[in-house]
């Protein structure tokens, strides 16, 4: 499609582009178990948890800011992939790829939605504002809330324990100290129901 409109084609394409998302598919499942979520619907459902938890954050955040990160925050892994967690060869290798992708998707927009996208996504990695570290909370908890209420489903299947997913999560208190007490709280749940396995020790 050709508008005639430079800027407007480079936005359309862009649009079309990041349709590709859609079919990048997580290791967490939906609660009905059908199927895994795919990262399209992770950030849609990261921004309605931001609407509703912004009164959680440990600062003040500016909401509109927040909820533009976590739309964005995986358009990469169009290119990138969605590099599991857990997995610590594969994380050796993220921020090159995902450097590389935020080069080629973003640079497809006009230069100054260009830079306000890299930006955007930048400061959510670094997570040193309030927003890009409440942000980074809610994209802890979402896969936190799945694991939990599918009975440690992704969990089981890839062998996690405890202790990993506390010391991956934990820093979740950097954004929101509540939202952590309570995650805290469904990893030591779910250990006690018996679907997270804890190490020797692990309290």
């Amino acid at each position: 499609m050709t508008t005639g409109d430079e800027r407007l084609d480079r936005q359309i394409q862009f649009i079309l582009e990041i349709d590709k998302l859609k079919s990048i598919y997580r290791r967490t499942y939906l609660l009905n178990l059908e199927r895994n979520e795919n990262s399209s619907e992770h950030c849609w459902h990261l921004a309605v948890m931001a609407m509703l938890l912004a009164e959680h954050a440990n600062e003040p955040v500016n909401l509109f800011r927040v909820l533009k990160m976590v739309l964005i925050h995986d358009i990469v892994e169009i290119d990138a992939g969605d590099i599991y967690v857990y997995d610590e060869i594969g994380t050796l290798s993220k921020v090159e790829k995902e450097l590389k992708a935020a080069d080629r998707l973003f640079g497809i927009l006009p230069e100054d939605q260009a830079a306000e996208f890299r930006q955007l996504w930048e400061e959510f990695e670094e997570a040193k504002t309030p927003e890009a570290r409440f942000a980074a909370s809610l994209d802890r908890l979402m896969p936190m809330l799945h694991n939990y209420y599918t009975n440690g489903k992704s969990w089981t299947e890839h062998g996690i324990t405890a202790d990993r997913v506390e010391n991956r999560n934990s820093r979740m208190q950097l954004g929101s100290a509540r939202l952590w007490e309570a995650t805290r709280g469904l990893i030591v749940d779910a250990v006690n129901q018996g679907f997270l396995i804890a190490p020797a020790g692990w309290e």
